[in-house]
């Protein structure tokens, strides 16, 4: 199979026959592909539409959540039920063009890449969210080191591997090229693409989701670059502490010794020595516990292997 195109949507009946149709246009005669819709709790009408549709075309294919679980639980499920080469992901409301559908495809199948991701330079939203994305877009790309403008662009294109690969849990949705690179994804691109205002409905996503998304950042980040290796991080921490804490009552002790300083324990540097001692042998033992703990999981020795002959 050529391509996959996975839906994840909710409540976005209005606009998944148009969806549906100018998919079907663009693909047609040119892929062998498949469309996967992933519906996470709609309660309008978008299953029973989803249902007529595949009872007609053997090349749509359905999966029901009970309830909303997330876009991230959306795209997981639909990762792992696709059959395609390549993996197209976009968002049910149309404001993701399928005339980008050709394009995203070719970059990955004659230009090698591993991940394209969309770009709406030029978006249809209003300024109070337009400015907080650019933002958040800007910190992600820096801490990340990925050079990319909107991570959080739904419409984006995959080689088979990596979807299957990289696991979409929480809210990760959006750090998905994050979680590609530390899996050993590097070919990592961007296309600029169509952002088409909305048409049916409404959002469904608030202010909260830079926060979170910021958070999530933290969590690959640290995940990605310490999970085989939490000493690393918390004990260099912790020694730092230590270290600080020692100089520093070394010092009132040699002050107290040589000059017979009175009042030592009054002064705020004797408690700030104390802290940094205690947090410098707390980091340290957390460290210590983590590195115990990874090294009896089960997975602790779970590696991607990308060839063997």
């Amino acid at each position: 199979m050529d391509l996959s195109i996975v839906i994840p949507l909710k409540n976005e009946a209005e606009s998944l026959p148009e969806l549906e149709a100018w998919i079907r246009r663009v693909c047609e005669g040119r892929y062998v592909y498949e469309i996967i819709f992933i519906d996470d709790g709609s309660t309008d009408e978008s299953w029973p539409f989803i249902e007529r549709l595949q009872a007609t075309d053997s090349r749509i294919r359905g999966i029901k959540f009970r309830r909303n679980y997330g876009k991230s639980a959306a795209l997981y499920t639909g990762f792992a039920a696709c059959r395609g080469a390549v993996v197209i992901t976009m968002d049910a409301d149309l404001q993701d063009s399928p005339d980008e559908i050709p394009a995203l495809y070719h970059m990955i199948r004659e230009e090698r890449y591993d991940l394209v991701s969309g770009w709406k330079k030029r978006r249809h939203d209003p300024l109070e969210k337009r400015l907080p994305s650019k933002l958040f877009n800007a910190v992600a790309s820096i801490m990340s080191g990925i050079p990319l403008h909107d991570f959080n662009c739904g419409l984006k294109a995959y080689r088979r591997e990596v979807v299957k690969a990289v696991e979409v849990y929480g809210e990760m949705h959006r750090w998905i090229p994050v979680l590609a690179k530390w899996a050993g994804f590097n070919r990592i691109g961007e296309k600029v693409v169509e952002h088409r205002a909305r048409q049916y409905g409404y959002s469904k996503y608030g202010w909260e989701r830079y926060i979170n998304g910021f958070l999530d950042l933290l969590s690959v980040y640290f995940v990605g670059k310490f999970g085989k290796r939490p000493m690393h991080f918390f004990g260099m921490l912790g020694v730092f502490s230590f270290l600080i804490g020692f100089v520093f009552l070394a010092y009132l002790s040699w002050a107290k010794l040589v000059y017979k300083a009175y009042g030592i324990a009054d002064r705020p540097l004797f408690y700030f020595g104390i802290v940094a001692l205690i947090i410098g042998t707390q980091l340290f033992l957390t460290g210590f516990l983590a590195e115990i703990i990874l090294r009896n999981a089960p997975g602790r020795n779970d590696y991607l292997i990308d060839k063997e002959i």
